[in-house]
């Protein structure tokens, strides 16, 4: 496949390609056994037997096809690097975040509106694909195979033992912080040591107050981060005082062993701390609700994004057998095989049993009422993690919006340019 656009190419990827050259020895085209064969590499390490289990399912049921799943420590470099090479496999399996983004702008992906299995696939998924669009394109890129979910997670027991009600809005949000820290008990336990975690309840928490598409209508020229995001950052500050006493002394794995042993009611993060939360306590009976920032119960919505995706290379010679392959990772028993393993959300519709601690989330899932995480749409070069947690610690929040739209321009400026140049080729 020849790259139609060589400044992301150039400037992204060969910063990683001496980098993971040496890791380059297991991606190999396999042995020659007449079969058709369709490579797919995909980024979720925790994973990796899931899909060893599915790829060995596969081939003992097809004659014609062998399925080859590669899932490299660091598969994202190792990707890019393959890309450089021009070495692609068939498939990859990504999130739907700013690498999709990148790799689509860089006319990576095949069209695949013909694929008959994304009739089945929740709209929201999809619709969550087209806003990683920098600039809006025709077709379809990818199909959407699982999410995760992130709100706030609570011990039922604990709010089972004190009658404590789950929150619809701010102010009972507020309220249940207040009566759980007056019956001795801390409301929160927070990772902020590493700064990643601080984005947790800042995603769950934008999807509510902030329009779901904020960083495109900002490169469009439409509005600032200091205009769409002050509610976000002083309703994230306010959460501070019902967390331990020092929120950075402690990091992911210390929240989640503290909340994990009973001590915290609740822990502002996704459902992908779950098997990390029950490897320290397997008996906590846990479950999930949305973080109601709004105001209004109505219009709060649920914190979901695309945590793997099938996207097909452009040039991939095999489109009908990459297409039997997706038709058999689409297949409920395996959508579900893997959600079971995973405590992860289906993207496609259907009858799945979902792992109980998305209870409190479900009817979300099944409405459609579900908003992308903010920070997929951020750049990774402006560690937008570590700028809320400087701004947590310094408590300015003009200081922290003034330093948001600073840094988004200088990270972005490519794309801002390429996105109004866009725009002004619509109005001529």
């Amino acid at each position: 496949m020849k790259m139609k656009k060589r400044t992301w190419t150039t400037l992204l990827l060969a910063a990683v390609a001496m980098a993971a050259i040496t890791l380059l020895g297991g991606c190999g085209k396999g042995a020659d056994n007449g079969k058709i064969k369709v490579e797919l590499v995909q980024y979720k390490q925790e994973a990796v037997k899931v899909f060893e289990a599915l790829a060995e399912k596969f081939n003992a049921t097809h004659d014609d096809i062998e399925l080859v799943v590669d899932s490299p420590n660091d598969a994202m470099t190792i990707l890019k690097t393959r890309f450089i090479r021009e070495d692609y496999p068939d498939i990859i399996g990504i999130g739907g975040d700013i690498n999709y983004s990148n790799f689509l702008d860089a006319d990576m992906f095949l069209d695949i509106s013909d694929f008959d299995g994304l009739a089945d696939i929740n709209a929201a998924y999809l619709e969550m694909d087209k806003q990683l669009e920098f600039i809006p394109k025709d077709g379809v890129y990818g199909v959407p195979y699982v999410a995760n979910a992130a709100g706030v997670l609570y011990n039922r027991d604990l709010f089972a033992e004190h009658g404590w009600e789950i929150p619809t809005n701010w102010e009972e949000f507020m309220t249940l912080c207040d009566d759980i820290q007056a019956a001795g008990i801390q409301p929160f336990y927070f990772g902020f040591k590493d700064t990643w975690t601080c984005l947790a309840p800042w995603n769950a928490m934008a999807v509510d107050l902030a329009p779901a598409d904020v960083c495109s209508q900002v490169n469009k020229g439409q509005t600032t981060f200091t205009e769409q995001y002050r509610e976000v950052a002083e309703k994230l500050m306010q959460l501070l005082p019902y967390g331990p006493a020092d929120p950075f002394a402690y990091g992911y794995n210390d929240a989640c062993t503290a909340f994990a042993r009973g001590e915290s009611a609740m822990y502002t993060i996704g459902s992908y701390a779950v098997p990390q939360i029950k490897s320290v306590n397997p008996d906590i009976n846990l479950d999930s609700f949305v973080l109601p920032a709004n105001d209004n119960a109505d219009e709060n919505v649920l914190n979901s994004g695309i945590d793997l995706q099938f996207c097909v290379m452009e040039d991939t010679p095999n489109k009908e057998a990459v297409y039997e392959v997706l038709r058999f990772l689409l297949a409920d028993e395996n959508v579900q095989y893997y959600l079971d393993d995973q405590n992860a959300v289906p993207c496609k519709t259907g009858d799945f049993k979902l792992a109980s601690v998305l209870d409190g989330v479900t009817s979300y899932i099944k409405e459609g009422k579900m908003v992308d995480y903010q920070d997929h749409h951020y750049p990774t070069e402006m560690a937008v993690d570590a700028i809320i947690q400087t701004y947590l610690m310094d408590k300015d929040t003009d200081a922290f919006l003034a330093s948001f739209d600073k840094n988004w321009q200088r990270y972005n400026r490519d794309l801002i340019r390429k996105v109004q140049d866009y725009e002004n080729s619509l109005a001529k």
